[in-house]
């Protein structure tokens, strides 16, 4: 095995070499985003090419490729071991420049440098030999013929096509030789194996270790190395055990890629995906690209700027907080309570770049400007009583997406020049703070002990705080929500409740006025009403004083205590007196219920709703669940003859993380004969079960529809990435 440099313009253009795709590789896979940012980092080394300012022109490292060298008559044939999506790309690249370009004598160049060898025995004397799938597609691109079927290679050339296009018509500068001078560049590693048997250099054995061997790199792991292999080795073992590795990794540990995405977040003033294994490598790409926009001096000054976050977003992240946020000790206490309510009891993940950016502004000193803890208290209530009623009504919608957007005006916030209630009333009818009507409407009718499990003792405890103004250890297991009308009923609750205990039992048993919080659950449970009171007695919670003068406990006192309850979480959480009753929300925003899978909270907005229109190519087709959604998706790029359904029945552990999402009947007879519930996980193209079938094809196939609406929208967000399917093209109305 041996190691050389090259730019993968000096791989291509071996006139005596052909290459060869072995059958163990996977088909050509690269999807839009690849496609785009393969087309990004050429446009860069063209940008620097043009500046007259750069004396040391831009190259870009475009990775590994593994060949093995074969002999084939009078020419080298190199088996690519990998890096097959690499070069298929660059050739694709040059295939579209070459068909864009008026000038015969360039268009032959391309031809005969990169694409054709006439030693070649491939057919028609092409260089690369595809595997078979992609074989046909690729001959004819070369050949500059019409593709009619679909393919991932030809949406591949379309789009690079369209890039460089649209690009030239933007840079009339950019010419022929600019493009081609990216490619001299663009730098790789070739990996050259052994000839020899003995050598153990099997191409399929080195296949298999270079794609299945490692953990992933995590988004922390990408940035460290980006900032840190700029210095020599020196600078980057001080840099490394004295600054990134103790103020930044070992403060958040297996939090750091989150905390990379929401100061990004922050700082970009945009929303981000959620950091996973399938979006890294895209988000590591916006961070270099900040990184370069905003030109630091140097990588110290960037790791420096980074550090300056540090404290503040361990403060969001970390519950038990022993650092000094106040130097005033009343006010730490409570800056820190509050932010432990957002962060963990309501566990907003929405504010977390917003409330970094009121921290640092409450932290440090900007534009002569810094918070105080008084406005910073009230910023923080403020938020705090906007998610609680936000979560009473079930409303998360939207804020991933928008909320980020809202840390562009915290220097306003700080100036006084506007307040938060403005800014969270201000925004759009899914993104609004609910009124006094809306919650004492939600509270009256809801299962509260089992809708709001999540917040219910967090809730109470803080109604409990606010009446006796001392802090109750709410998270306490020992304190839990008692049912005073207990879950069972005996004989003497019956009669307590009248003629129409069924009714009243099924009404109000989870109702908020039939609820306490108190010490003594297990004490108490199904006892009488006296039984309970005497208990409740002896508790230290100003709960008590609501059950301890009611002689009875009926559907009257739960009432009345559903009344006093509500009033109390409007007292907890209140509103000033002009919001009461006002619409909180901007009423000149015309909002609509659609929205595209590719939406960063694509996920949080499918989740509580139901969708009623799927919108494919201004195509209205009627769903009633998120399984139909995906399930008309899938069929619709089945039948339409402009997408290559095969690719997706190929390619679904890249697609979807497992292979069987789509099964014949064959492979799921096989599950059935094991497990016959988990057939129920799987419907036909009509949405029917092969139970309800009278007849099964082994061929037909079968959709695996056990999943959430949020996983419903990844799958089919991944979809329209890897098939190259326009943006706008696919929407969903929600009922």
């Amino acid at each position: 095995m041996k190691t050389e440099n090259h730019s993968i313009h000096d791989v291509l253009a071996q006139n005596a070499t052909s290459f060869f795709i072995p059958p163990f590789q996977r088909a050509f896979a690269w999807g839009r985003p690849e496609i785009e940012r393969y087309f990004i980092d050429v446009f860069r080394i063209i940008d620097s090419e043009l500046d007259s300012n750069q004396n040391d022109k831009l190259e870009h490292f475009f990775g590994t490729i593994v060949i093995k060298e074969e002999k084939s008559g009078f020419a080298n044939k190199s088996v690519i071991v990998d890096g097959q999506q690499r070069i298929t790309t660059t050739l694709l690249f040059l295939i579209a420049l070459r068909d864009l370009e008026q000038d015969h004598q360039k268009q032959n160049y391309i031809t005969q440098n990169y694409l054709i060898n006439n030693a070649s025995t491939f057919q028609d004397k092409i260089k690369l030999k595809q595997v078979t799938r992609d074989w046909e597609a690729y001959i004819k691109l070369v050949k500059g013929g019409e593709i009619s079927e679909p393919s991932i290679i030809k949406n591949a050339y379309e789009l690079l096509k369209k890039l460089i296009k649209q690009n030239s018509e933007l840079r009339k500068e950019v010419n022929f030789d600019h493009y081609i001078i990216a490619l001299q560049r663009m730098n790789v590693a070739v990996i050259f194996l052994d000839e020899r048997p003995f050598k153990g250099e099997d191409p399929q054995i080195i296949f298999e270790t270079l794609n299945s061997l490692g953990k992933p790199l995590t988004l922390s792991d990408l940035v460290r190395n980006f900032v840190l292999l700029q210095m020599n080795s020196d600078q980057q073992s001080d840099i490394y055990e004295n600054t990134w590795y103790p103020s930044i990794e070992n403060v958040f540990q297996e939090n750091t890629s989150r905390f990379f995405r929401d100061y990004l977040q922050y700082k970009k003033l945009s929303s981000l995906k959620v950091v996973s294994d399938n979006n890294t490598k895209e988000l590591y790409q916006q961070f270099k690209d900040f990184v370069v926009e905003n030109a630091f001096e140097s990588h110290n000054d960037f790791i420096q700027d980074i550090i300056r976050y540090v404290k503040c977003y361990k403060w969001i992240i970390q519950e038990i907080n022993n650092d000094t946020i106040s130097s005033n000790s009343k006010n730490d206490k409570e800056i820190k309570e509050l932010l432990r309510n957002i962060f963990h009891d309501i566990k907003s993940e929405a504010f977390k770049p917003f409330v970094l950016g009121l921290l640092e502004y409450h932290q440090y000193t900007i534009n002569n400007i810094k918070l105080s803890d008084e406005l910073l208290i009230s910023f923080l209530k403020t938020i705090r009583t906007y998610l609680i009623r936000r979560r009473i009504l079930g409303l998360t919608q939207g804020e991933n997406k928008n909320i980020v957007l809202l840390s562009k005006r915290i220097e306003e916030l700080a100036k006084g020049q506007v307040s938060m209630l403005e800014l969270l009333t201000g925004m759009s009818y899914r993104l609004r703070l609910p009124n006094d009507f809306e919650i004492k409407n939600a509270l009256i009718s809801m299962n509260f002990y089992e809708n709001l499990k999540q917040y219910s003792k967090f809730i109470l405890g803080k109604i409990e705080e606010h009446n006796s103004k001392v802090s109750v250890d709410f998270r306490d297991p020992k304190i839990t929500i008692e049912h005073i009308m207990p879950q069972k009923l005996d004989d003497n609750w019956k009669r307590d409740l009248g003629n129409n205990f069924e009714q009243i039992h099924k009404n109000y048993l989870h109702n908020i006025g039939n609820l306490i919080l108190t010490e003594f659950n297990s004490e108490i449970g199904n006892k009488a009403f006296e039984e309970k009171q005497r208990k409740l007695s002896l508790s230290s919670l100003y709960y008590r004083t609501c059950v301890l003068d009611k002689e009875r406990w009926d559907e009257e006192s739960i009432k009345q205590h559903q009344d006093t309850l509500i009033n109390w979480f409007l007292d907890t959480f209140p509103l000033p007196e002009e919001y009461k009753d006002k619409s909180n929300w901007n009423t000149q925003i015309n909002e609509t219920t659609l929205f595209s899978p590719l939406d960063t909270d694509a996920g949080n907005i499918a989740e509580g709703n139901k969708p009623s229109e799927l919108i494919i190519f201004n195509e209205h087709i009627k769903v009633n669940t998120w399984q139909d959604v995906f399930i008309k998706f899938l069929n619709y790029l089945r039948v339409k003859p402009d997408f290559d359904f095969q690719f997706i029945i190929d390619n679904q552990v890249e697609l979807f993380k497992r292979d069987n999402v789509i099964l014949e009947w064959s492979e799921l007879k096989e599950i059935v004969d094991n497990d016959i519930e988990i057939s129920k996980r799987y419907k036909n193209f009509d949405s029917k079960v092969w139970q309800n079938l009278k007849e099964v094809n082994d061929d037909e196939l079968f959709i695996h529809i056990n999943i959430s609406a949020s996983m419903c929208m990844s799958r089919i967000a991944t979809i329209i990435e890897k098939l190259f399917i326009p943006e706008d093209a696919i929407t969903i109305i929600l009922k």
